[in-house]
């Protein structure tokens, strides 16, 4: 007896009003302007695909964000992740709005700089800083965030060259009940590597430790997880004190906390299982305030997806429309996973942006590179769209620029749209000169491709058997 092939099974969401005797319902209206500016009317303006920025929705979050925590724990400061999305005018919103800046490389470092962070208003992370980047941000003042023994020495050295002691951080992971545990950054708890990083520190008798960095990982789900964490941060400062005399004054709980998308593995979409602001505050100010140190400790969170991810919007239009093999209708648009990078571990929504009418049905969504991999979603419920016909994919506002990539097509124009209504283009698209002016073409291949043989002088040659 030939043993059966073993078929993992599947949950499948059903959509409301599949199976009536009317048919399927169309959704009430279509995604046809951000913040009451026709969407028809930008990209008539600069083109297809494009990104789209509210600075309403950005600025609102953040404010949210920063009452939400602030009435709950007296000492907190926001960083702005600029990896989460570097474009200079979304990080100046949120400068302007009180965060300072959270980078992770020697390029976001300077460019935080350029939009007009002082080096102490920087928290410098990452698990690899070149060694010029070090010296600057540690005569800049910046909150420089250890990584690993090689960055220890790395500092130690900055810190003779300048004739001054460091205060720094250390990056922290450990285990909080989040798996598959992010062990990949920072010094590890439970092994005791972190207590031999602190140790390492001290013997060599030239930084300062005074911040925890601990983040837990992307897109936490369970905003207890962050509780249990501090409570293990907080022993250990405790077990510090004791040994070494070292005060903590800062815990800096990184990122992490989930925006409204919706991850492949989730069954209900992600704007119904996300947690709201107030239960990530809740969780962390709880077991913070209820520390004897409460008095002493800044809390600084480095949050970037859960404040910008919804003010994001990319919109592409449909070039092509066919049936696969399988049956399922499948369409072709001008974005693909290029500008879309996120769409490997999320299911973003593709919103019709005109009016339509007729039978929805499950739909393959692919974007324009000559690659397989290029599917925006594998499944989702659209109306018969048809070539020309545009959409709205979102929340597109967190990575999905800064992970673009000039892969096939070039990148796409942003705009920005502004509180009072203003429409500013923030970066413009991409033309070949951009793709090429770092290149340099060697002399010996600068002259003319060679011409095809004139077919009248070349020879034929036959063979005969």
């Amino acid at each position: 007896m030939n043993k059966l092939t073993y078929e993992r099974p599947a949950i499948i969401r059903q959509v409301d009003g599949l199976m009536n005797k009317v048919g399927r319902p169309a959704p009430a209206r279509p995604f046809d302007e951000i913040d009451g500016v026709r969407i028809d009317d930008l990209v008539a303006q600069y083109g297809s695909p494009l990104f789209v920025f509210s600075e309403r929705t950005i600025r609102h979050r953040i404010r949210e964000a920063m009452q939400t925590f602030s009435v709950r724990y007296p000492r907190v400061q926001f960083a702005w992740s600029y990896k989460t999305n570097y474009l200079d005018a979304i990080c100046r919103i949120f400068h302007q709005e009180g965060s300072i800046a959270e980078v992770v490389s020697e390029m976001e470092y300077l460019k935080a700089r350029r939009n007009g962070m002082l080096g102490s208003q920087i928290i410098y992370n990452g698990p690899y800083k070149t060694e010029a980047s070090l010296k600057q941000a540690a005569a800049e003042g910046a909150m420089i965030h250890v990584d690993n023994f090689e960055e220890i020495a790395a500092l130690e050295a900055v810190s003779d060259e300048l004739g001054k002691k460091l205060d720094v951080g250390i990056r922290i992971n450990l285990d909080s009940q989040i798996y598959p545990q992010w062990d990949r950054f920072g010094f590890n708890l439970e092994s005791y590597q972190a207590y031999h990083a602190v140790k390492r520190m001290v013997s060599g008798g030239k930084l300062n430790l005074v911040t925890f960095h601990c983040h837990l990982g992307t897109f936490i789900l369970d905003p207890w997880a962050y509780a249990r964490a501090i409570v293990k941060l907080l022993d250990f400062a405790a077990y510090l004190r004791a040994e070494f005399k070292i005060v903590i004054r800062n815990i800096n709980m990184g990122g992490g906390f989930a925006s409204s998308n919706t991850l492949h593995q989730q069954y209900l979409p992600g704007e119904q299982v996300s947690p709201s602001l107030a239960q990530y505050a809740d969780a962390i100010s709880s077991v913070l305030m209820s520390s004897p140190i409460a008095d002493q400790l800044n809390l600084i969170l480095e949050s970037g997806r859960s404040l910008v991810d919804e003010a994001g919007s990319l919109i592409s239009t449909v070039r092509a429309t066919k049936r696969l093999a399988s049956g399922r209708r499948a369409i072709v648009l001008d974005a693909g996973v290029n500008l879309l990078f996120t769409a490997y571990w999320y299911k973003l929504q593709i919103l019709p942006v005109q009016p339509f009418q007729g039978l929805s049905e499950e739909t393959t969504v692919y974007g324009p590179l000559c690659m397989n991999i290029d599917c925006v979603r594998d499944g989702v419920v659209l109306p018969d769209l048809q070539k020309g016909d545009r959409v709205a994919i979102r929340p597109a506002g967190a990575y999905c620029f800064t992970q673009s990539m000039q892969f096939i097509a070039l990148r796409p124009a942003c705009i920005l749209l502004g509180m009072n209504g203003e429409i500013d283009c923030i970066r413009r698209a991409e033309v070949l000169e951009d793709l090429v002016a770092c290149e340099s073409l060697p002399d010996r291949l600068a002259g003319e491709p060679a011409h095809q043989q004139d077919t009248r002088t070349s020879r034929v040659i036959s063979i005969s058997r």
